[in-house]
């Protein structure tokens, strides 16, 4: 099974989600570090649809800006292209694989998809 995640090596949470990844020998990882190699607003709105949830609920308020600038309350296209353009405000780790999309936190909701 291949897998991606859209990972931050500065998160704890993202680090976990990896390991977890990463210890299973059926998976094959491609690892994303978006705060150097964004997605694309298409690529994200892509990932939230298949996750389930809308924009606003993959924008990490937590160490960001996103409620002062409004984000939680802007629409999708607005959200999305503030995350393109400052990618620390999308919330990790996301991590794709065949069987779906799952915002990571904690980080065995990964196995839901695996």
């Amino acid at each position: 099974m291949k897998a991606t995640i859209w990972h931050n090596p500065a998160c704890g949470t993202s680090r976990k989600t990896l390991a977890v990844l990463e210890n299973l020998s059926r998976v094959d990882v491609t690892v994303v570090e978006y705060l150097k190699t964004p997605p694309t607003a298409e690529k994200l709105g892509q990932l939230y649809r298949d996750a389930g949830i809308t924009p606003q609920q993959g924008l990490r308020l937590r160490g960001t800006d996103a409620a002062t600038r409004g984000l939680p309350e802007a629409n999708d296209a607005t959200v999305l292209a503030a995350m393109v353009a400052d990618p620390i405000l999308i919330e990790r780790p996301l991590v794709e694989t065949e069987k779906g999309v799952r915002l990571c936190r904690p980080q065995d909701v990964v196995l839901e998809i695996l």
